[in-house]
């Protein structure tokens, strides 16, 4: 699986589609946040069920909804896993090549 998520990767950059990529740890290593009162509370493992976690995101830059949704097809072909294809909001990706925060607190 690793080669295959290599290969995907090698194949956006020369096309100068990838803008960002990364791979998530396992989600029961996951903690879920909840607001109670005026403190977090934190619980072990994902909001979602294992089956139905993230296990990894692209951001590309392509020329059409058309070729997303190729992208995607070709990741759900080798994982046997559906995939979501989304538009970033606006600005999000000007943010993600400044390496800036998109929102929080200033520091």
């Amino acid at each position: 699986m690793i080669d295959f998520m290599t290969q995907i990767d090698v194949e956006l950059t020369d096309a100068g589609e990838l803008v960002y990529q990364q791979g998530l740890v396992d989600p029961s290593q996951a903690q879920t946040i909840t607001a109670a009162g005026e403190q977090p509370v934190a619980s072990s493992g994902p909001v979602a069920s294992l089956s139905d976690s993230l296990a990894g995101f692209w951001i590309v830059d392509v020329a059409s909804e058309a070729r997303a949704i190729q992208f995607a097809w070709k990741i759900t072909s080798m994982t046997e896993a559906p995939a979501e294809v989304r538009q970033c909001a606006e600005g999000a990706t000007r943010a993600l090549n400044t390496r800036r925060p998109l929102a929080g607190p200033s520091s």
